[in-house]
């Protein structure tokens, strides 16, 4: 139980194996059982197996580092069944495959989990989605994932988290979170949406962030805002909260005209909101008044058919009298013709 792994660097006082930057391809196998605080970083691991880390061997496994391994898989199972296991960080591996069942279907007493530059990898961000909305990680309070290009979250992705204090999505591509729900996380304290490509906040988003009434650090900075008629609702929500960082230096990125200038200090008068910027409300409103006109129309034609009603049925009888009498016509030069005997005497009568 107290043997030190060959490769590694053990502290029995501290409860802590260091085995860094030497090159292993997999998981030591006789880890001393006595480990609080595990790292296993800089390697070549690739793949972490099912069963990588036995709860048998470390019962008392609380941290756990396997950041910048060049792993690729992490098989269902790698992580299952650690009772002491609070943090996690995989960091810098790039990640192509994440199993779903990665903590086992028990549940996992995970608290921190640190994925900063591993979800390249669109694949990958879909398993984890589906990870945290199982519903194992009900305990997690700190998410980490940061670094890794996102462009959109999938919608739902935070759902499942009730505990989660401390969110990180900075220095990512975001450009919109209206799919993202943050409901549920009435204990976030913390979100980080800095230095990534938001053009504006819609007011569904900032309803849910007025509704966390635990939130009180909010990072925006380093985005691409667009200072035009749908930045008001974001423009005012600064003005009356408290909850964003730095909010005095948040600037316009777009239009040029615009560029450099606060969103604190933007006025109506600076945006030209003549024109609506939500076409498809403004589509549906066409739509709706178009339905009303020819609804109007139509009433007027049926009321005019009912105060004409006998003049029309005057017409309708004159109508039908010419047309008897052309068709009664037609019929006497039907039969004349079909005769001999009366073309005969017809001619005779002409003449």
């Amino acid at each position: 139980p107290g043997s030190c792994p060959a490769l590694c660097e053990c502290l029995e006082a501290a409860k802590t194996v260091k085995c860094v930057n030497r090159n292993l391809t997999a998981v030591p196998p006789d880890l001393p059982s006595y480990v609080r605080n595990l790292f296993i970083t800089g390697n070549r691991l690739a793949c972490l197996p099912a069963g990588a880390f036995p709860a048998q061997r470390l019962p008392d496994l609380r941290a756990l580092n396997l950041s910048g391994n060049h792993l690729r898989a992490v098989e269902a199972g790698a992580l299952a069944a650690l009772p002491a296991l609070r943090q996690l960080d995989l960091s810098g591996n790039p990640l192509v495959s994440l199993s779903p069942q990665v903590f086992g279907e028990g549940g996992s007493p995970l608290e921190e989990l640190a994925l900063r530059g591993a979800l390249r990898d669109h694949g990958v961000l879909l398993s984890l989605a589906t990870v945290l909305q199982s519903g194992v990680l009900r305990n997690l309070s700190r998410l980490e994932l940061a670094d890794n290009g996102l462009l959109l979250l999938p919608a739902g992705m935070f759902t499942a988290l009730p505990a989660l204090r401390q969110l990180d999505l900075s220095n990512n591509s975001l450009v919109g979170l209206r799919n993202v729900s943050f409901q549920g996380l009435g204990q976030l304290q913390s979100l980080n949406l800095s230095n990534n490509s938001l053009g504006v906040l819609r007011n569904g988003t900032l309803a849910q962030f007025r509704g966390l009434p635990a939130l009180r650090r909010i990072g925006l900075g380093r985005n691409t805002w667009v200072c035009d008629c749908a930045i008001e609702d974001l423009v005012a929500w600064l003005k009356e909260s408290d909850q964003v960082e730095g909010k005095e230096a948040l600037t316009c990125a777009y239009p040029d005209k615009m560029l450099g200038k606060a969103l604190l200090k933007i006025s109506g008068s600076d945006l030209n909101c003549s024109m609506p910027v939500d076409l498809p409300s403004q589509l549906q409103t066409s739509y709706v008044f178009l339905g009303i006109v020819l609804a109007l129309i139509g009433a007027i034609f049926l009321l005019v058919l009912y105060l004409n009603r006998k003049g029309i049925k005057k017409w309708m009888h004159n109508i039908r009298d010419a047309c008897r009498d052309h068709m009664e016509g037609y019929h006497y030069r039907y039969e004349i013709n079909a005769d001999p005997r009366l073309t005969n005497l017809s001619s005779n009568s002409d003449v």
